[in-house]
């Protein structure tokens, strides 16, 4: 901790440390999360960020939220990966009327090599952040205001949807 003039600085007073945190796979540094919700091309609907040491499993229904095109009163299958277990959360998304498929690597694996009709959903979803992660600005935060880097992001997401419209 430093001082400026007698004056003690806290979290809120930097404005870029906003929706960051202590990552744990990076020697504790400042990071940032992305939780991404995509339809079956890959194609993003819903992106938010939050800090890096924030659990996969409390952004689920904020990234939901996140959602601006139209939802089906029918249930709509919701493919998660295995971060994603919990009672209370399965309860949420029942309740908002989406069918919770959670499966490991292993399980999914397993699954394609018993099953020829069996379809492989979580590479879809990783596809979606490797195309993300080609942009530099969002690989590497350099934004200090999380609203330009939010704003990158959904710029990002923009562009893949036009690039895939338009290569097919």
């Amino acid at each position: 901790m430093f001082y400026i003039n007698g004056w003690l600085p806290n979290k809120s007073t930097f404005s870029w440390l906003k929706k960051t945190g202590k990552n744990p796979t990076d020697r504790a540094k400042q990071g940032v999360k992305r939780s991404l919700l995509t339809d079956a091309n890959g194609l993003p609907l819903a992106v938010i960020s939050d800090g890096a040491n924030v659990h996969d499993i409390k952004l689920v229904l904020q990234t939901l939220d996140a959602l601006e095109c139209y939802r089906p009163p029918l249930q709509v299958p919701l493919y998660l990966d295995k971060g994603y277990t919990g009672q209370w959360l399965h309860e949420e998304l029942v309740a908002l009327n989406y069918i919770p498929h959670v499966q490991s690597r292993a399980e999914e694996a397993a699954s394609l090599k018993q099953s020829d009709d069996f379809k492989a959903h979580r590479w879809v979803v990783e596809r979606t952040h490797s195309w993300l992660n080609r942009y530099r600005r969002l690989l590497v935060r350099w934004e200090k205001k999380i609203e330009n880097y939010e704003a990158m992001l959904h710029f990002a997401c923009g562009l893949i949807v036009w690039n895939k419209s338009l290569l097919g």
